[in-house]
């Protein structure tokens, strides 16, 4: 498979310099995308990355699935869309999540998907731990207060 994939880009490459394009990542990509999947199935796959939900998956399984679907969506570009990326994936996200991030208008995907990374890890993963910490200090893990301010009780 690797060899055939190499003579098509060796092609392909020879073909848009002789029109004059630039090779990009982008451009690849998009070339990539067009020989290996049908029109059919990149609308498809675009429309399950626009409703892309994390339900009962890990922080972690969302992001992979999330990265591998933005893929297929034409419209985000690594350099131009950090903001819109981050967006629809705040989005996506369980509200019990979101809720605990406290809406914090990241910017760069990759540090919003960190932060949600280092809540899971410490909230859902090890939530005992947390409990008895807080606990120690004099607080409920429940009683505390969202990064929000919102009431102790929402959500319970």
């Amino acid at each position: 498979m690797a060899g055939k994939v190499e003579d098509w880009w060796v092609g392909t490459r020879q073909r848009l310099e002789t029109i004059g394009e630039v090779i990009t990542w982008v451009v690849f990509t998009r070339e990539f995308l067009r020989k290996y999947f049908p029109e059919d199935v990149r609308g498809k796959k675009e429309m399950e990355f626009l409703t892309l939900k994390q339900r009962s998956s890990s922080v972690t399984e969302y992001v992979a699935k999330f990265v591998d679907l933005m893929n297929f969506y034409p419209h985000y570009c690594e350099y131009t869309t950090e903001f819109s990326k981050c967006i629809k994936f705040e989005n996506g996200l369980r509200l019990e999540i979101k809720r605990a991030i406290g809406y914090q208008q990241i910017c760069r995907f990759a540090e919003l998907v960190n932060n949600f990374w280092v809540y899971e890890e410490d909230n859902i993963t090890h939530p005992a731990h947390y409990k008895s910490l807080n606990e120690k200090s004099g607080k409920s893990y429940h009683d505390r207060k969202k990064p929000y301010d919102a009431p102790a009780d929402e959500g319970k």
